[in-house]
Formats: structure tokens, C-alpha cells, sequence
């Protein structure tokens, strides 16, 4: 049964013919099981949503499930890269895969588009990032965003629990940086697994420390155990997480125990709340529209508009790279990468996209936001 769904394809814009040589050929691998499986689901259900065609050329979408599973990752790029022949990766959806995969897409010299988190997914101090770019916030913009609240706060002495893997220990290595510099006190530094059901010893070890806040480095539902183990055993303290569990699904997970809450977030999570001269609602509006259109109201989340992000990047790129060789090609795919490194002031519903050699996100302050969980839902605060 694991096996079937980690081999689960979607192909949006094809019946079970195969792809004609001359279609564009998107292999998306997101993680639609497992325990990042309420990221990858509006991923998935975003792709569905993707044009049928780019710069005149039919896009086939082909969608495997990694079950939020390094290993499955890996096999899913190979399949994907030998025998589908795809052009350009977007995926996975969290940051031990997408790191597995970065090897695999520089050997096949075939550009990827991670939708996880963490900067370690497009140091250019590692040359095989030359293929690869990414379209969620880098942890360092989002921990200077945390600490600037923290201290503005009043806030002297913070623990930090996070995943004990790359996410995590991303987040620790850029908050500690910016803390320290910032003269905020790290009192304690505890991890847990994604698959945990308890974290008992942790948040024993945490509430010892007598933090006026706690950060908690986790992704999507799973990060909420620690919450919620902190409020049982009474930490009232400040409580913050990462732009890792801005979805419904966390909030109906961590329930009360999740009230004033803060966060930062991509501007798309409170899109209606932006200013009206705020460059980005527009894009962002357009997303919420469709995704609620197909899914209900009140189902968009920042993970799906991820994959709209990565969307948005191939429709301006492909055109571009049409210019110099046809999909299928290998004068095709460098001139994508090409073209994706060369994309400025591009909007897309998370941000401005101004990427460079130096730079495979593009990002600036504007593409975060202050929130907070005020009754129920998310309340943009800055």
C-alpha cells in the first residue's frame, strides 16, 4: 500500500497517453502522506490549478507522493528525471528531501524548484545549487522577523524546540545568530521527532530553564505537540512558531492551546488583511480566489501558494528559455536555469522576486508579515 501511494501520479494535463516529445514536462514531488502530508496536500491540489500551457507549449504535470520520506524522495527524482524525462523539478516539500534531491538534479544538470524552507536548500556555496532555486522564505528572514518581535516584546530569555533534522536545526543555527546578536538569551535548545506523540522530557527541560518565551521549530501539524504539551503543564510564557505551520490544519490541531500565538508568514495567509497599496495583495488575492474556488473557503494556505509561486517562476522563465532550445532538450534546461536566475521584479503571492548567481530565492523584507492566532485564525499584527 506505501509503496502504491509513493507512486501515486497525477498527470493534470494528460490522460494515460505519454507525454508527446515536444510538451513540457513538470515532475512535481511533494509529500501528500505522512507527516507533512497537510503541506503537501494543497501543494498537490495547487498543481491542479497550473495552466495547461506556457509560452505556447503544452505543460504535462507529473505528481509523485514521497510520503514525506527521504528515501522516497530521492527514488521519486530519479523515476521522474530517467523515465519521465521532465524538464524541470518543483519539489519536495520539506527540507530533507529537497536536500537529498539536490545531487540527483545537478548530476542531471535539470533545474529544481524546492517549495521548503530552509537557505541550506540554495547556498551558492555549494556549486551543485546552481540548479537549484526555491520559492518559501528563508529561515534567516523569518528568525530576524521573530527576534525583532521578541525584543521589541520585552522578551530577555527564550527555549527553543525544534525538529531533530534539517528544519530544525536550520532554524537553530540562523535564530542563535540573530539572537545573540540581538542580546536575547537561548536558556535551552530541545529537539523531537516529526513522527513523536510525546515530548514530555523536553518540555520538562524547557520549563526548568524559566524562559520568558518559547520558539518552536516545527512544520505543520506535528508542530503543534510541543504547544500543547507546554500549555498542559501550565508555561505561560510568550509562544511562537515558524511560517512552517501556517495552515487550518494546525490551527484545528493545536486548538485553544494555539490563542495568541505569534509567527511570521508570507503575506498570502492574511491576503485580505494587506493594505490596499501593498504590491503583492493582488497576486495573492488571485491565488486565495482560485484555490477557494476549487477546495471551499478558508482552505488556502501558504504551502499550496508555494507551488503557485513555482508556477508563477515557469511562466515567466519558459517563454524565455523557448527562445534557445526546445523542452526535451539539454540547450532547453540551462537556458530555464538561466532564465530562472535572471527573473526581476517578479510578483508572486508570497513576495518580489529578484533572483541573481548570488541569490536562487529573490526575496526581500516584504515578503513577510507579523501574525498572531487571535480567536481561532490568523490576525496580521505587523
Amino acid at each position: 500500500m506505501k509503496i502504491a501511494r509513493s507512486l501515486l501520479a497525477t498527470a493534470v494535463c494528460t490522460a494515460l497517453a505519454a507525454p508527446a516529445l515536444a510538451d513540457l514536462n513538470v515532475g512535481v514531488v511533494v509529500s501528500a502522506t505522512g507527516p507533512a502530508a497537510s503541506l503537501g496536500i494543497p501543494e498537490k491540489n495547487t498543481i491542479a490549478l497550473m495552466p495547461t500551457s506556457i509560452g505556447g507549449e503544452k505543460v504535462n504535470y507529473i505528481v509523485l507522493d514521497d510520503a514525506s520520506d527521504t528515501t522516497t524522495a530521492v527514488k521519486n527524482t530519479r523515476k521522474l528525471l530517467t523515465e519521465d524525462k521532465v524538464d524541470v523539478i518543483v519539489g519536495s516539500t520539506i527540507t530533507p528531501n529537497s536536500l537529498a534531491m539536490i545531487d540527483i538534479v545537478a548530476e542531471a544538470e535539470t533545474p529544481m524548484i524546492s517549495m521548503a524552507a530552509s537557505a541550506r536548500i540554495v547556498d551558492t556555496a555549494n556549486p551543485k545549487v546552481k540548479w537549484v532555486f526555491k520559492t518559501p522564505q528563508n529561515d534567516i528572514q523569518m528568525s530576524t522577523a521573530i527576534v525583532e518581535h521578541m525584543t521589541n516584546a520585552g522578551v530577555k530569555t527564550v527555549a527553543f524546540i525544534g525538529f531533530a533534522d534539517a528544519y530544525g536545526e536550520g532554524w537553530y543555527q540562523e535564530f542563535s545568530k540573530i539572537a545573540e546578536a540581538r542580546k536575547l538569551k537561548i536558556v535551552a535548545n530541545e529537539r523531537y521527532n516529526r513522527a513523536d506523540t510525546s515530548v514530555t522530557g523536553q518540555v520538562l527541560k524547557v520549563l526548568a530553564a524559566k524562559p520568558d518565551a518559547v520558539l518552536i521549530a516545527g512544520a505543520g501539524t506535528p508542530a503543534a505537540l510541543p504547544q500543547k504539551a507546554l500549555k498542559e503543564k501550565g508555561f505561560k510564557g510568550a509562544y511562537y512558531q515558524t511560517h512552517g505551520v501556517a495552515n487550518k490544519d494546525f490551527l484545528r490541531v493545536c486548538g485553544k492551546d494555539c490563542e495568541g500565538t505569534f509567527l511570521p508568514a508570507g503575506p498570502v495567509l492574511v491576503a485580505a488583511q494587506l493594505p490596499a497599496d501593498n504590491p503583492i495583495k493582488k497576486v495573492a488575492l488571485d491565488y486565495v480566489g482560485k484555490y477557494e474556488a476549487a477546495h471551499g473557503k478558508g482552505s488556502t494556505s501558504t504551502f499550496g501558494a508555494h507551488a503557485w509561486d513555482a508556477g508563477i517562476l515557469l511562466q515567466n522563465a519558459v517563454p524565455l528559455a523557448l527562445k534557445k532550445g526546445k523542452p526535451g532538450s539539454k540547450e532547453f534546461k540551462l537556458a530555464l536555469r538561466d532564465a530562472l536566475e535572471g527573473l526581476k521584479n517578479v510578483t508572486v503571492s508570497h513576495g518580489i522576486v529578484n533572483m541573481s548567481a548570488q541569490d536562487h530565492l529573490g526575496f526581500d523584507q516584504r515578503a513577510r508579515v507579523m501574525v498572531q492566532v487571535v480567536n481561532g485564525d490568523w490576525k496580521l499584527i505587523q
